[in-house]
C-alpha cells in the first residue's frame, strides 16, 4: 500500500515541477528506490491515456475521497501494470467496484484511436494530432436566435438531430450529418470533428459563434445578470465579449479593452454581426485603466483573459506538432504580466466576481499566477467553487487549487484551458443577495 501512495506524491511533485523525477524518489525516502521509480515512470509515460480513462469512467466523481495522482497510480496498476502487486489495502476493493467501467472506458479508447496494444496507445495520444477528434462546438447566439430554433434549421438541412448528450462518449461518437445539444452549456451544439460551418448561412449573419467549448466556460461562469456592468479586460477577438452580451441580454455594460487597433477593428465586425449593443470598445491598455475612475463605479464583474503561451491552443497542436514547450524565459514573462493585471483587476472596488482565464497548459501561468495574486491580496478573496462534475482540475500546488478547471483534448474533448473563479471572501464582503444565482453559476451540468 505504501508505494502507491509514495508514488502519488512523487508523481504530483513532477507534475507541479518540484523537481526531477529521480531526485523525488530519492526525497521520498521509500525503501525500495527501484520499485517506486518504475511505478512512477510508467505511470507518467500513461498520463495522457489515464486521464482520458478515468476522466469517461466519472472515477473521481463516484469516490469524492480519491485524489487524482493516487487514481492516475492505481487505475494504472489495474489496468496496464500487473495487477495490485504490491497490495493495495482500502483502495483495492474501491477500483474493484470500478473495474469493468474502467476496462470497458480503455476498449472504448483503443477503438477510437484505432488500435490495438496498450503500448499503440502511447504513440497516438503523445501526438498532438489527437487533437484533430475535438468535436466542433458551435455556440447559438441568443441574441439573434434561439438553439430549439438552430436545431429546427439544421433538421431541414439534413442533419440528424440526437438530443441533450449524456456524457463524452456520446459527443465522441458522432460522426457524418449528426449532431447533438452538449450536455452541461444549453446553447452549445456539438458536431463532429470535421464539420465545416465558415460558409454557413446561420454563421455568416451572426446567428452561431464558432466557439470551443472550454472558451465558452468564462462567460459562463462569470455570469453577470442583465443590467450588471462588466469588464472584458483583453477583449480581442471578441467571442467571449459577444458571449457576455447574450448573457446579459445587452442590458447592462461591457466595457472592453485591447492595444491593438487591428484585432479591435476585427472585434467590432464581430460584435455588429452578432447583435451585440451593450459594449463600448476602448484602444487602451487595461493597466492603465483607473479602478477609481467614476465610470467604473458599478463593476462588478470582469473577465480577464490575458496574452499567454497559447500552448492549449488546437490550431498550434495541429500546425506545428513538432513545436517545442515555450521558453522559461518567456513564461516567465507572460506570467509577471498575468499577475500585474490580474492584482489590477483585483482592485476595482466594486467587484464580486471576476473569471481569470488562459488557453494555456503551463502552471507558470496558470495556477502560480493565482496563488501569488490570493497571497498578495491578504485574505480579501478567495477561489469559488465551480463545477464539481468537472472532470479536470487544478492542480494541487496550493490549498483551493482543485476549485481550479482545467481542460484538454484528452480529458474534456476541448482546446487545453485553464479557469479560475475569484470572489472576495465572505467574511470581508458578504453578498448573500446573490446566493441563488452564484449557486446556479457554478452548478452541475452532466460531464
Amino acid at each position: 500500500m505504501a508505494v502507491y501512495a509514495a508514488a502519488a506524491t512523487v508523481l504530483a511533485g513532477v507534475e507541479n515541477r518540484q523537481g526531477s523525477l529521480k531526485g523525488l524518489v530519492y526525497a521520498s525516502k521509500f525503501q525500495n528506490v527501484k520499485q517506486l521509480y518504475a511505478l512512477v515512470c510508467e505511470t507518467q509515460r500513461y498520463s495522457a491515456v489515464l486521464d482520458a480513462v478515468i476522466a469517461s469512467a466519472g472515477l473521481l466523481r463516484a469516490e469524492k475521497k480519491l485524489r487524482p495522482h493516487l487514481a492516475k497510480v492505481l487505475v494504472y496498476e489495474l489496468l496496464l501494470g500487473k495487477g495490485f502487486r504490491w497490495g493495495g489495502g482500502r483502495w483495492k476493493p474501491l477500483l474493484g467496484r470500478h473495474q469493468a467501467r474502467l476496462k470497458a472506458e480503455l476498449a472504448r479508447l483503443k477503438v477510437h484511436r484505432g488500435v490495438s496494444r496498450n503500448e499503440d496507445l502511447l504513440e497516438v495520444g503523445s501526438r498532438p494530432g489527437s487533437a484533430s477528434q475535438v468535436p466542433r462546438f458551435v455556440r447559438v447566439n441568443t441574441l439573434k436566435t434561439s438553439p430549439d430554433d438552430a436545431v429546427d434549421y439544421f433538421k431541414r438541412q439534413g442533419f440528424s438531430y440526437q438530443g441533450r448528450a449524456s456524457s463524452l462518449e456520446d459527443l465522441r461518437a458522432l460522426k457524418g450529418k449528426y449532431f447533438a445539444l452538449d450536455p452541461l452549456l444549453p446553447e452549445l451544439l456539438v458536431f463532429p470533428a470535421q464539420t465545416d460551418l465558415h460558409e454557413h448561412p446561420l454563421y455568416r449573419a451572426g446567428h452561431l459563434i464558432l466557439q470551443d467549448k472550454a472558451s465558452c466556460l468564462p462567460a459562463m461562469l462569470l455570469a453577470p445578470p442583465p443590467g450588471s456592468h462588466v469588464i472584458d479586460a483583453c477583449a480581442a477577438p471578441g467571442n467571449k465579449t459577444s458571449h457576455l452580451a447574450a448573457v446579459l441580454k445587452n442590458q447592462g455594460k461591457i466595457f472592453a479593452f485591447d492595444l491593438d487597433a487591428k484585432r479591435l477593428a476585427s472585434m467590432a465586425t464581430l460584435l455588429a454581426r452578432a447583435g451585440v449593443s451593450c459594449c463600448e470598445l476602448a484602444e487602451e491598455d487595461f493597466l492603465a485603466v483607473s479602478p477609481s475612475d467614476t465610470r467604473y463605479r458599478r463593476v462588478q464583474y470582469i473577465l480577464l483573459d490575458p496574452s499567454c503561451s497559447g500552448s492549449g491552443m488546437l490550431g498550434r497542436r495541429l500546425e506545428e506538432p513538432g513545436a517545442e514547450p515555450p521558453s522559461k524565459e518567456r513564461l516567465c514573462a507572460l506570467a509577471a504580466f498575468q499577475l500585474r493585471a490580474l492584482r489590477h483587476a483585483l482592485a476595482f472596488p466594486a467587484l464580486q466576481r471576476l473569471v481569470y482565464s488562459t488557453c494555456s497548459l503551463c502552471p507558470e501561468e496558470n495556477e502560480d499566477v493565482v496563488q501569488e495574486a490570493l497571497q498578495q491580496s491578504s485574505g480579501a478573496f478567495r477561489l469559488a467553487p465551480v463545477l464539481p462534475s468537472w472532470p479536470h482540475r487544478g492542480r494541487g500546488t496550493f490549498p483551493g487549487a482543485e476549485h481550479c478547471l482545467r481542460a484538454s483534448p484528452e480529458t474534456t474533448l476541448t482546446s487545453g484551458f485553464f479557469i479560475a473563479v475569484i470572489e472576495p471572501s465572505l467574511a470581508e464582503h458578504p453578498v448573500p443577495k446573490r446566493k441563488r444565482r452564484r449557486k446556479a453559476a457554478a452548478g452541475e451540468g452532466t460531464q
